[in-house]
């Protein structure tokens, strides 16, 4: 509903597919990296001061579009949509599958790196060594 609600306020058709080019090796591990560094950024900001999640993350995907290739998708909704619109952010349907394997990639990384990097401060705070 986002894309259309956008296109709409843009004069454009309601969906149409997107033909920016967005493919290859590069692409890819920038997108994992993107979602990586993203769910980094919320797990660890919310664990440590949460009332400075939202003001991380923007931070970070204003970041993130600039200093990735991919220009920080980062999340699944986020890339379908795109796939909806022809315009500079889109992702031609086509280069989808190759994100989300990305993103998935990331996630992953994610998921294992804040529960070693959590471990070690509950570790630490607790006074347990390891």
């Amino acid at each position: 509903m986002g894309v259309v609600a956008a296109h709409t306020m843009f004069g454009l058709p309601a969906l149409f597919a997107s033909g920016h080019a967005r493919h290859g090796a590069a692409q890819i591990f920038s997108e994992g990296l993107a979602t990586m560094g993203l769910l980094l950024v919320i797990a660890l900001v919310s664990h440590g001061r949460g009332t400075a999640t939202p003001y991380a993350v923007a931070a970070y995907i204003v970041g993130a579009y600039w200093f990735t290739s991919s220009t920080s998708f980062a999340n699944p909704a986020v890339t379908l949509a795109r796939s909806l619109s022809d315009t500079f952010a889109g992702i031609r349907p086509a280069d989808v599958p190759g994100f989300l394997v990305g993103e998935i990639a990331g996630t992953i990384a994610a998921a294992l790196l804040i529960r070693w990097l959590l471990s070690e401060k509950v570790s630490a705070e607790s006074g347990v060594s390891r």
